[in-house]
């Protein structure tokens, strides 16, 4: 009789485990590598030398000197052709999320087609990309639900709804498919509009 339920056993318990295993493993792995980063061998001092080097980087360019020092480190890393593309594409990423002029802080919903009720939920990049010659165009982003990668699709406007709900909690929703985030309640998306 239990013989029976034993590969539902197994795989309720992968569930449960597999996501905590994981996130252990990861953790375990990232404070291993800071700690190599000093071979003195005290556990948790290269994940502490870590963000005290980080912090002084900030201190110092907050300063004329420092900030010339980094610019300069910056245009040569600007002008090198593969490693432009990474550094000016790890640069913008970052920026999207925690930069002066964060780029994922307009949640929308984006009717897929205009005669059907299908809809996407995305953030707008740019209102606007006249350099691609699409006049009422947006680039909107859509990430993927389990993975960090996206795509971004030029909408026109007029299917562009604007939510007026938290960034942070679209994202939650959206990365983990719909089972994070934005709770339970009221609708999220705008009425629909007449046709």
């Amino acid at each position: 009789m239990i013989l029976r339920h034993l590969p539902g056993y197994f795989l309720r318990g992968a569930f449960i485990t597999a996501p905590v295993a994981l996130t252990l493993y990861i953790l375990y792995s990232l404070f291993r590598l800071f700690d190599e980063l000093l071979p003195i061998g005290i556990p948790g001092l290269g994940l502490i030398a870590t963000a005290a080097v980080v912090t002084l980087i900030g201190f110092l360019t907050s300063n004329v000197v420092g900030r010339s020092i980094f610019e300069w480190t910056e245009a040569l890393l600007r002008r090198v052709p593969f490693v432009k593309l990474l550094y000016n594409s790890i640069k913008d990423l970052i920026g999207a999320f925690v930069g002066d002029k964060k780029s994922f802080d307009q949640p929308v919903v984006v009717r897929l087609s205009a005669d059907s009720d299908v809809r996407a939920l995305g953030f707008i990049t740019r209102r606007d990309v006249p350099a691609l010659d699409l006049p009422g165009h947006m680039a909107v982003y859509f990430p993927q639900s389990y993975n960090f990668a996206g795509n971004l699709v030029l909408v026109p406007g007029h299917q562009v709804e604007v939510l007026d709900v938290p960034s942070a909690e679209v994202m939650t929703f959206i990365v983990s498919g719909g089972v994070s985030g934005l709770g339970v309640g009221e609708s999220i998306l705008p009425p629909p509009q007449p046709q």
